[in-house]
């Protein structure tokens, strides 16, 4: 039986939550990583999501015993992009070496949104060449970097939300909303709309507005880890909301503290991720359902023996 077991002895004194960080242009996520351990004095905390260093925005950093909670998130993220048309690059991004110019065709906004519709829904995305890729055991950038040329294979992706927010038709830039699931490039989207539209496209600015369940009104700037106290952790339920839960009776949590399994009481898929809560409500940990209605412990909190 394969289950972490997380024991309070060392928790209760630490700090252990969610933090979400509006991160600044300039600055890679692990260097927000590491400015929350200083921060807050912990060495356990991580990252759900990279940016790159260009990109602003929603960046979520688990702290202490919720670093194990990264994997029940919620996948989707929501961007604002501005893309530039009538230019090819190296990267899919303004940052990168300048391929190709082309006049830009005369554009109004339904020929925009026609051309967006290809993109709505499941379809198939090749990575920038410039990306965290592995390809053959290395990142696809690392290799681009030693001058290589890379055919990276199409990988299927969800676009859920893609609309047009503006369309600045003599600078050839539209700025566009998306929401995504992980893995979905949005460098990758603007070269191919330019594709599309024959004109070419790249990426000029990307801000992401939400990520693993968390927005922007929860956010806080950079600068306010330099604060003293460091901001309040949220709570590790509220990044659990779009999960079933199953509410344990005073007599199943000593069970459960031994990582014994529980018979669920709502039928559910076999996998299905379900947040267990102690008799007063608080997190107990998290289970995933079986085939035979039963729920198999994977992350017990205060466990026992």
């Amino acid at each position: 039986m394969e289950w972490t077991r997380l024991t309070w002895e060392g928790m209760a004194d630490q700090p252990w939550g969610f933090l979400v960080l509006d991160k600044p242009a300039g600055l890679s996520s692990h260097g927000c990583v590491s400015r929350v351990r200083r921060a807050y004095g912990l060495r356990r905390v991580g990252h759900g999501g990279t940016l790159d260093p260009a990109v602003t925005g929603v960046l979520p950093i688990a702290l202490g015993a919720a670093t194990r909670l990264l994997p029940y998130l919620e996948g989707d993220k929501t961007y604002r992009a501005v893309v530039q048309l009538g230019i090819t690059t190296a990267t899919d991004d303004l940052q990168g070496e300048v391929l190709e110019r082309r006049p830009l065709p005369r554009l109004e906004a339904p020929d925009l949104d026609e051309a967006l519709e290809r993109f709505r829904g499941p379809i198939e995305q090749v990575p920038p060449q410039v990306s965290a890729v592995h390809v053959d055991g290395q990142r696809a950038y690392q290799r681009v970097r030693r001058g290589e040329t890379l055919a990276l294979a199409p990988r299927p992706v969800r676009i859920n939300r893609l609309e047009l927010l503006s369309w600045d038709s003599t600078g050839g830039r539209l700025e566009l909303e998306v929401t995504c699931s992980a893995g979905t490039y949005i460098r990758s989207l603007a070269r191919d709309l330019g594709t599309v539209l024959g004109c070419g496209g790249a990426l000029a600015s990307l801000r992401r507005t939400a990520a693993l369940g968390f927005s922007l009104e929860q956010a806080v700037p950079l600068e306010a880890l330099e604060q003293r106290p460091p901001p309040p952790l949220l709570e590790p339920l509220q990044a659990l909301t779009h999960l079933p839960r199953q509410l344990l009776g005073a007599g199943q949590l000593a069970g459960w503290r031994c990582g014994r399994r529980l018979g669920a009481t709502a039928p559910l898929e076999a996998g299905q991720a379900v947040v267990v809560l102690a008799p007063d409500g608080s997190l107990a940990g998290m289970a995933r359902a079986t085939d035979d209605g039963q729920l198999q412990p994977k992350l017990v909190l205060e466990a026992a023996g």
